[in-house]
């Protein structure tokens, strides 16, 4: 698609939100077919980037990878964090899912302690009514600092009053989040020196990144900003501070906690005051899953019996389909044979093409392509019933020892599965090449020591193509792996 060349006076918004609240609808729903997709630069995460023109303004509307915090984890998260802070738009849409609100009143702290210029776009207002969930957005405007709230049903179109908000929108200092005196201190006193270099209300958040040390924001900060890791007063005033904060219990570790911990409970209190959820069925229902599946007493034992079966379906059940597979197309491999020697190949060709490539592809079909097929489909159904963000979950805390996160158990499995197959095509690769070194031996009692020759070296010439085309296509499948 040809994206149309975006005015010079266009105002950039950018569009944040978590994972799975209706982002790309509202996005696509403003920009119809003016936007156009690419990679953000030095990276493989996907941009899109649209226009809409509303009451004579043009805007330019720039879709941020899904992300639940600024404490970036993943590549994603990282271009969403340095866009909010060190891109270009002048204001952010932050969208959030009304179904779910206090989990998305996170992001939405944390992009207020960057920039004021923000909209709270509350989404799936259809879905919250059907679940007997009442927001009152006034009330939660007010909660925010005063920040335009708008509730939306992005499915069924109706985004005027997003747009009415943003050209609205007027220039709003930072929210400031109170925190513990300690790190009040330490931001006011590092303060000064940030301002020099970020003059806007963003200063003390970007403070309080400088104190808590994250080596993924301090990458960024070498690319932004690199002044600020220059100047070595204000690095001699982090680093006092950090001993101090250090001296009161608060590690570089603790101090990112701590911050966590306050936004988490500054959520809570505004999502208690603005919303009230009705005793119905279904939310009870949820109540007692939720409590069943991420409690400590049961939550572990039931995650690991569900990934237990999983795998075994996954490893076992894969083994009729496998030979079933396996069998139709090594009768294809005969008959191939048969026809090039019809026609009368030459043995130097028939071996390496039928032999090597053709029984290679066969297998890696008979040996990949069945557990392929039952994992991943097992992997969404259990995505879609909401039970993966719950094992991450019940995993976080102890990954976090590791210094990983609960999201990282579920590649972890993807992994096993394709190591496993590995191993299990290379073993049938070594031994049908030691079978076929037997038969040409017990063949060369029987025959001149030419055709012995001449067999041995098709079935070595073979051997590498075997070996190295199993294995490159089995680590392209563990790539795709650590990419979903």
């Amino acid at each position: 698609m040809c994206a149309e060349a975006i005015p010079a006076n266009a105002r950039t918004i950018a569009l944040a939100g978590n994972p799975n609240v209706g982002k790309s609808t509202v996005f696509n729903e403003l920009t119809g077919l003016h936007q156009h997709t690419g990679n953000w630069p030095g990276k493989t995460v996907e941009t899109a980037q649209g226009q809409f023109v509303f009451q004579n303004k043009t805007y330019s509307l720039v879709d941020l990878p899904g992300t639940y915090s600024l404490f970036a984890h993943s590549a994603e998260e990282t271009v969403a964090r340095d866009y909010l802070c060190f891109g270009e738009a002048q204001a952010a849409v932050v969208v959030c899912d009304a179904t779910c609100l206090e989990r998305n009143l996170n992001l939405v702290l944390q992009t207020l302690e960057i920039t004021g210029n923000v909209v709270v776009c509350v989404n799936l207002m259809d879905e919250a009514k059907k679940k007997h969930i009442r927001i009152d957005l006034q009330r939660l405007s007010q909660e925010l600092g005063g920040v335009p709230v708008v509730g939306v049903s992005a499915r069924s179109g109706g985004l005027d009053v997003l747009e009415t908000a943003l050209a609205d929108l007027p220039e709003r200092p930072a929210v400031q989040i109170t925190y513990p005196p300690e790190v009040e201190q330490a931001v006011a006193s590092v303060l000064l020196q940030v301002e020099k270099y970020r003059p806007d209300s963003g200063a003390r958040w970007l403070a309080l990144r400088l104190l808590d040390g994250d080596k993924s924001f301090l990458e960024s900060l070498r690319t932004y900003c690199p002044a600020l890791l220059q100047d070595r007063e204000l690095q001699g005033k982090i680093k006092d501070e950090k001993a101090t904060l250090r001296k009161n219990g608060l590690s570089e570790d603790a101090l990112r906690d701590e911050i966590t911990a306050v936004l988490v409970r500054r959520a809570e209190q505004i999502y208690r005051s603005c919303v009230v959820r009705e005793n119905c069925p279904a939310a009870m229902r949820d109540r007692k899953l939720d409590h069943l599946l991420t409690s400590r007493a049961t939550g572990i034992p039931i995650m690991l019996a569900l990934l237990a079966a999983v795998l075994w379906l996954t490893i076992t059940g894969a083994n009729y389909p496998s030979d079933l597979l396996s069998t139709g197309l090594f009768a294809l491999q005969d008959a191939m044979l048969s026809g090039l020697q019809s026609i009368g190949a030459p043995q130097w060709l028939t071996g390496p093409l039928v032999m090597g490539v053709y029984r290679t592809l066969a297998w890696v079909v008979s040996v990949m392509l069945p557990p392929m097929a039952i994992f991943f489909p097992c992997f969404t159904l259990l995505e879609d019933f909401g039970y993966l963000p719950r094992v991450a979950f019940n995993l976080d805390h102890n990954f976090k020892k590791a210094h990983a996160c609960g999201k990282q158990a579920l590649t972890m499995c993807m992994v096993f599965i394709s190591l496993h197959q590995m191993r299990h095509l290379i073993f049938i690769v070594s031994s049908s090449i030691h079978m076929d070194l037997m038969r040409v031996d017990i063949r060369s009692r029987f025959s001149s020591s030419v055709p012995f020759f001449n067999n041995t070296v098709s079935i070595l010439a073979s051997a590498p193509i075997n070996i190295f085309k199993g294995a490159s296509i089995s680590l392209w499948l563990d790539a795709s792996s650590f990419s979903k």
